[in-house]
């Protein structure tokens, strides 16, 4: 009795700390961070001399005052942002270079207003960029799927339903029956559109080798020769950038390998050659090279065909109704 005494006696001396932690005033302090506005996942796009292009963000609250984050570019992978400064209501931050050209950091800097993200990038080279940013979609979805008729969207003999991101360097052809990208060249992206799939592609690369599959034509699934590596988000099982199999089920160059993906909102389950090296997890954002930053809406599959060859065969798709 005494313990239980000296128990309750303990608890009773706890709770107002435990309250008050629970309280408005609490609450209001957490709603005093500066930029605190800004946190959560942003979908970019960047206008600049080349054209339009996809980029994301998502900022933290690290502790209980600094602001850090994540960054994905045009191209390459998601890089760490140490410190989102916020004044105001503008914002700034630089990160290293990846795969950009030039010594300097990439600098980030904007206004939010009104829920929105404005501003410029400037690269590593000196050269800027403005972008615009809305809040990235939840993409929850609130009842049990309901699977369709599943559609070979490879028909073995030819291109029909598909088309190269650009004709002029575009690299592939069926040889054999086989979905061939001969050479670096073009990306390969269907002409239809989906939203919620499963999907099962049997792919081969040679040594080397390098592409990849792009969920919506924004989230890539690694396509690599990296049999016997340590499992990483950069090898195949991986979604770029972002999620890391759970183990290493690659086979060696040369050999046929399978994929069956379920993807159903943000919600990703990937099997390789049989099994699960990720299941359910949730995909942040768009990988680099993506089409467009448009999560919410439908968009295509296409295969990277811009760094090595590589060949598929069949690939089945399984939308929901």
């Amino acid at each position: 009795m005494r313990r239980i005494a000296a128990f309750g006696l303990a608890l009773s001396l706890f709770a107002p700390a435990i309250a008050h932690a629970h309280t408005p005033a609490a609450v209001r302090m957490i709603a005093a961070i500066p930029g605190e506005a800004m946190i959560g996942r942003w979908d970019l796009t960047v206008t600049g001399a080349r054209g339009p292009a996809p980029s994301w963000l998502e900022v933290k609250l690290s502790g209980n005052k600094a602001l850090v984050g994540y960054f994905v570019a045009a191209g390459g992978s998601a890089r760490p942002v140490s410190n989102v400064a916020y004044t105001g209501n503008s914002f700034r931050f630089a990160i290293p270079p990846q795969w950009e050209q030039g010594d300097g950091d990439m600098v980030v800097e904007g206004t939010l207003a009104d829920d929105r993200l404005t501003g410029t990038i400037t690269e590593p080279s000196g050269r800027t960029a403005n972008f615009s940013g809305v809040r990235a979609p939840a993409l929850v979805r609130k009842s049990p799927v309901r699977w369709g008729t599943p559609i070979a969207i490879y028909n073995g003999r030819d291109l029909t339903g598909w088309k190269a991101s650009n004709a002029v360097n575009s690299k592939w052809q069926v040889i054999g029956g086989l979905l061939t990208n001969t050479a670096s060249g073009a990306n390969l992206i269907t002409e239809r559109t989906f939203t919620d799939f499963k999907l099962h592609v049997e792919f081969r690369v040679p040594k080397n080798g390098n592409s990849g599959i792009y969920l919506r034509g924004r989230h890539e699934l690694q396509v690599e020769d990296s049999h016997g590596m340590e499992p990483l988000s950069t090898h195949t099982g991986g979604i770029y950038g972002f999620l890391v199999p759970n183990e290493n089920a690659a086979r060696p160059a040369g050999e046929w390998q399978t994929y069956d993906v379920t993807l159903v909102g943000r919600m990703i389950t990937v099997v390789l050659n049989g099994r699960t090296v990720i299941s359910m997890q949730n995909i942040p954002g768009i990988t680099g090279g993506a089409l467009d930053s448009n999560e919410g809406a439908p968009g295509p599959i296409y295969l990277q065909g811009d760094h090595t060859a590589v060949e598929y065969r069949r690939i089945i798709l399984t939308p929901a109704r």
